[in-house]
């Protein structure tokens, strides 16, 4: 299992410590099993986001091709022949 980068675990706490107080200031409870909810739910939220947070790809190296133009050119231009082909084989 790969190990969390320093994003997933700073977007997973900030979801748990805002979730947990929004839902505490929301519901108002006061009971021990209202807050154990309420923070086990947080829990799995902040475990959600940070699991979802994207994770670094690897850089793809780009691999230089020959321009269209030269592989289209006869091996007698490319090699820099002064004279057509067809004269040089014709003598």
């Amino acid at each position: 299992m790969p190990r969390p980068t320093p994003a997933q675990l700073v977007y997973g706490s900030c979801t748990v410590i805002f979730s947990t107080l929004a839902m505490l200031l929301l519901s108002q409870t006061s009971s021990g099993v209202g807050i154990a909810v309420i923070a086990v739910s947080a829990l799995a939220l902040g475990l959600l986001v940070a699991m979802t947070v994207p994770l670094p790809r690897p850089r793809v190296v780009a691999v230089e091709q020959p321009a269209r133009n030269e592989a289209l050119v006869p091996a007698a231009v490319a090699s820099g022949a002064s004279e057509p082909v067809r004269e040089r084989a014709a003598s």
